[in-house]
């Protein structure tokens, strides 16, 4: 239990020479990381579906399955495809590099494995790969909602929480989800968003939210990517609270606690842990919801309170 509590990670060794096996998995070990070691792609896969490392240092040239191949059913399953991997290969066949990356693969290293170079590297891209899977995990679980466009409101990339105010505003505005489409911005806010592009010669970005309709706000910030806008999208809502909902809609208190919520993104789980009460008991408030309002689903009822706003 200590040694995996102080292990920099787990790093998978697969490679047919046992010199070089054994030079790395000392190297590694002593820089404190936990060795995995297989001598062939095959046996690679197979382990890793009891075991996955954090990196994988993987030789161009093996019997059987080569470390191209196995690159690509790496990157090919999505249970490992975010697994970094390292090639290593001799200075005769750097020309085969260029496959190796079109396969998935971040980096190579060249033999003679020479020890301070392969920990720098897989230093720098363990570091890497950390950092993106917090930033996704944070983006993915969180309540940042936003989405990534092009000038013609082609949808490039979106959160969760951006997924779910798209169909939130298209309800609002009484489009067919079925319809509708997810892979551009729904009219209203395209229409918007083109007209932003004309004004703003595609060079600025927005200070201030755009209110788009009751409850619905934009806000346009630079993006990294050429030909990409980022836009930020917030609930305006402050101005709801329990008793408004409840005044307007005809509802108990715990009913319009339990909508304003949810047009916050918030799921059964979390309303009920705000709430101090069930999951099921919130989804049987949520059934008078739908019942009083006339309405069959969380988005029809979040577009019913947002046009009280």
């Amino acid at each position: 239990m200590m040694e995996a509590a102080l292990s920099n990670g787990t790093v998978l060794i697969v490679d047919d020479t046992p010199g070089n096996l054994a030079l790395l998995s000392d190297t590694l070990s002593e820089a404190n990381y936990r060795v995995l070691v297989a001598t062939d792609g095959s046996s690679a896969l197979e382990q890793i579906q009891y075991v996955k490392p954090d990196i994988i240092l993987l030789d161009v040239m093996m019997p059987g399955i080569d470390g191209f191949e196995t690159c690509s059913r790496l990157k090919a399953d999505p249970a490992t495809a975010a697994i970094p991997v390292l090639f290593m290969t001799g200075l005769s066949e750097l020309e085969n590099l260029l496959r190796g990356f079109g396969e998935g693969a971040l980096d190579y290293i060249v033999k003679p494995i020479r020890p301070a170079e392969v920990l720098a590297r897989i230093e720098v891209h363990l570091t890497q790969t950390r950092n993106l899977l917090r930033a996704e995990q944070l983006l993915n679980h969180g309540e940042f909602a936003a989405l990534a466009v092009d000038a013609g409101g082609q949808i490039h990339w979106r959160t969760p929480a951006g997924a779910q105010w798209l169909a939130d505003f298209k309800a609002f505005q009484g489009l067919d989800l079925a319809l509708a489409g997810d892979s551009v911005l729904p009219e209203g806010m395209l229409g918007w968003f083109q007209r932003w592009l004309r004004q703003s010669g595609r060079t600025e970005a927005d200070s201030e939210p755009h209110r788009l309709v009751p409850g619905f706000a934009v806000t346009v910030n630079a993006c990294e990517q050429p030909g990409e806008y980022l836009l930020l999208l917030q609930r305006d809502d402050a101005q709801w609270s329990p008793q408004t909902l409840r005044e307007k809609l005809k509802l108990t208190f715990r009913e319009a606690e339990i909508l304003m919520w949810i047009a916050r993104g918030k799921t059964n789980k979390e309303i009920g842990i705000i709430l101090s009460t069930s999951p099921r008991t919130v989804n049987k408030h949520l059934e008078h919801i739908f019942e009083k309002l006339g309405v069959s689903t969380r988005a029809a009822a979040v577009a019913m309170a947002m046009q009280q706003g």
